[in-house]
C-alpha cells in the first residue's frame, strides 16, 4: 500500500512538473515572439544636431534638447522593441522636448508601470512633465498618472485609452489616434472617454494606422495607412508638442 502512495505521488508530481515546464515554455514563445525595430528604416529621420541621445544605466534612453522646455515620458506598445519609438522621441525633442524613453521587461509596459516613478526629481531643471504611451504602453501610463498627479501634468495617449478614471483629475490629455487603426478596440475606446477629463484634446489623424507611430512594420489587424509611417511620426510630433508648449 505504502509504494503504490509512493507511486502514485510520483506520477502526480511528474505531471506537475511537466505541465509547468509546457507552461514556461509556452510563456517564453509569448513573450519571445514581439514586433522588431526596423532600424534601416529609422534612418529616415536625421535627427537635430542639438540632441544628446543616451541610453541610461537602466536601458532607458535619453533625448535632451539643448534647451528643453519640458520633458516627456514615453511607454511603448505591447510586444513592441521600444527602440522603434526612437524616431518619434527624436522628432519631439528636436522641438525642445526632452523625452525618456522606457524599456520595458519583455516589452510590456504591464510588468513596470511605475517606470516614470521619480524621473522629474532626476532632472530638476524641467518644470513640466509629460507621461504618454503607445496602446498597452498609453493604458499604463494613465493608470500610473493617476496615482502619480503630483508629478506629471499631462498625459499622451496614442492608439490607447484609459481604463483609470482621470475625469476630474485637472490634468492635460491629448488621445490621438489613426482613422485606419485596426488594432484599437473602437468600441472600448468610445466607453472609456468618460474617463478622460471634459477638455481633453482629441484628434484622429487622417490616412494614420495603428503601427505608424513607431517603425517596426506592419502589424496584425490593423488597417492599411493612407500616409507613410514618417508622415504619421512627423505629424504626432508636432500634435505632442503643440499640446505640451499650449500648457
Amino acid at each position: 500500500m505504502k509504494n503504490k502512495k509512493v507511486g502514485t505521488f510520483i506520477k502526480v508530481l511528474v505531471c506537475i512538473i511537466v505541465a509547468f515546464g509546457v507552461l514556461v515554455g509556452a510563456m517564453g514563445i509569448y513573450l519571445g515572439d514581439y514586433y522588431k525595430a526596423q532600424i534601416d528604416s529609422q534612418t529616415v529621420f536625421a535627427p537635430a544636431k542639438s540632441i544628446t541621445v543616451t541610453t541610461l544605466q537602466n536601458g532607458n534612453i535619453l533625448f535632451m534638447p539643448e534647451k528643453p522646455v519640458a520633458g516627456f515620458v514615453f511607454y511603448p506598445g505591447g510586444k513592441v522593441e521600444y527602440t522603434a519609438y526612437t524616431p518619434l522621441m527624436e522628432a519631439c525633442a528636436s522641438k525642445g522636448i526632452a523625452c525618456i524613453l522606457v524599456e520595458m521587461p519583455f516589452n510590456l509596459a504591464v510588468f513596470d508601470m511605475d517606470a516614470a516613478k521619480d524621473i522629474p526629481e532626476m532632472y530638476p531643471e524641467i518644470a513640466e512633465w509629460y507621461i504618454g504611451g503607445h496602446s498597452l504602453g498609453g493604458s499604463m501610463a494613465a493608470s500610473f498618472i493617476n496615482e502619480n498627479r503630483e508629478e506629471y501634468s499631462g498625459l499622451v495617449l496614442l492608439g490607447s485609452y484609459s481604463t483609470s478614471d482621470l475625469s476630474q483629475s485637472g490634468i492635460d490629455v491629448l488621445s490621438v489616434y489613426g482613422s485606419e487603426d485596426g488594432v484599437m478596440n473602437r468600441e472600448k475606446y468610445r466607453e472609456y472617454l468618460s474617463n478622460l477629463p471634459e477638455n481633453f484634446t482629441e484628434v484622429i489623424i487622417d490616412g494614420g494606422c495603428h503601427a505608424y507611430f513607431g517603425m517596426y512594420g506592419e502589424q496584425d489587424g490593423d488597417g492599411v495607412a493612407r500616409i507613410t509611417n514618417q508622415e504619421q511620426i512627423s505629424e504626432t510630433s508636432q500634435l505632442i508638442c503643440d499640446q505640451i508648449k499650449a500648457k
